[in-house]
């Protein structure tokens, strides 16, 4: 008995077990990218054997495509070969790994999943305890089906009231972000409940999930409910059980009331660096960028459509739209949010990471300014590393746009 992550492992060992443990532990999937996969196929070949179970090894390109360089060509040719060689099944150039884990149904509560990306942590918005590990630790895994654990210590986050008109699950990341900093949770579990947070549906969960990371947490978890089982009615690829904490002792406590909350803005170059939008409203900005793993689904494109239907993005400013995946990108075109922003002059890219992580489609140059909808505002994260990058919600982000500059998404949008 214990808290999710505890049960969670429990069931998957067949035994109790509780926080500070050390055990080796079978996992349901594990997933790599096109450019985490390299490096665990350098590995992988070193153990000599072949990978454990082809049906659950997933690969995804999304981080480098289409490949921007002859050099990550490739790097994709030699994970085709390698996907080949072994007869991997689950292989998906259709957007962000992360978004396609749980569109295509392989995060299920209880779940135990592996990803070669830090970010993996997004699963845990299902009850799933998903977690990020090196190549070469994914690599172990691609032979054995199993890893080693030490089982986290967890944190609880109870946040209540109802969130104000403009304000969102993103302002709520950032706002944790400045309380913990950004080793507040360090190697913990995140566990997430609260009126607030029974009220997010899926997408808005995975945000919550998706930051725990910014906080130095190896995963954030959400209860399952009666949300997450009507996402997953006919997309779940295996039949699942959900699991609920059960008279947990959590290493911490906090509360956050959400209800006063305003629209936030991380400034350079840490996450934690947290203010209002009101305190750096009229920052000057070359580049928006809307998209990731963070804040690139259906409900974050309307978001953005709502604040620009019928305005024009600022002449002096870049607006890139990156939708997370195929299914994303093609549901934003059948409810016309794509042609709304096409409209206002925002740039439309292929599904996949984008500039995120500074390779293509919106590499920023020495000295310019961007505030984008992703999860990290490290120096140079999206090119140059005199470039300066700001975070905020797809609302601050589709204002911002507009205005040219840093602005409080509020007044631009209709209630």
């Amino acid at each position: 008995m214990g808290t999710l992550t505890e049960e969670v492992f429990s069931r998957s060992i067949g035994r109790p077990v509780h926080a500070g443990e050390i055990v080796i532990a079978p996992v349901d999937y594990v997933m790599s990218h096109d450019n985490t996969t390299p490096l665990a196929i350098e590995s992988f070949r070193k153990l000599e054997r072949p990978v454990w179970d082809p049906e659950r090894v997933i690969i995804a390109f999304d981080h480098m495509v289409p490949a921007p360089t002859v050099a990550a060509a490739e790097l994709h040719r030699r994970i085709r070969s390698f996907i080949e060689e072994q007869g991997i099944r689950n292989v998906f150039t259709e957007g962000i790994c992360h978004q396609v884990m749980v569109e295509r149904g392989f995060v299920v509560p209880g779940g135990l999943v592996v990803g070669a990306d830090s970010h993996s942590c997004t699963y845990g918005a299902l009850g799933c305890f998903g977690t990020g590990m090196g190549s070469t630790d994914v690599a172990v895994i691609f032979a054995t089906g199993r890893s080693w654990f030490r089982i986290p210590e967890t944190l609880r986050i109870t946040l209540h009231g109802e969130l104000q008109h403009g304000v969102y699950a993103k302002d709520i990341c950032l706002a944790l972000a400045r309380r913990l900093d950004v080793d507040g949770a360090t190697s913990m579990s995140i566990e997430y409940g609260g009126e607030a947070v029974r009220g997010m549906d899926i997408s808005e969960r995975m945000t919550l999930a998706n930051m725990s990371i910014e906080m130095g947490a190896k995963a954030g978890l959400v209860e399952p409910d009666e949300v997450t089982f009507s996402y997953l009615s006919g997309r779940a690829r295996d039949a699942y059980e959900p699991l609920y904490p059960v008279h947990p002792q959590y290493a911490g406590t906090v509360e956050l009331d959400v209800s006063d909350l305003t629209p936030q803005v991380a400034c350079p170059n840490e996450v934690s660096n947290v203010t209002s939008v009101v305190a750096v409203e009229g920052t000057p900005l070359d580049q928006v960028f809307i998209g990731t793993c963070t804040n690139g689904r259906v409900d974050d494109l309307a978001i953005a459509a709502q604040v620009l239907l019928g305005k024009t993005v600022h002449a002096g400013t870049r607006l890139v739209v990156t939708p997370a995946s195929r299914d994303v990108y093609l549901e934003a075109l059948r409810r016309g949010y794509i042609t709304t922003l096409m409209k206002a002059g925002a740039q439309i890219t292929n599904a996949g990471c984008g500039p995120c992580i500074g390779r293509h489609q919106g590499v920023l140059a020495g000295h310019e300014r961007a505030l984008t909808t992703q999860n990290r505002n490290f120096k140079g994260r999206m090119g140059d590393p005199t470039s300066e990058l700001y975070l905020g919600s797809p609302a601050t982000a589709a204002a911002s746009a507009i205005a040219g500059h840093i602005a409080d998404p509020r007044p631009y949008l209709a209630r």
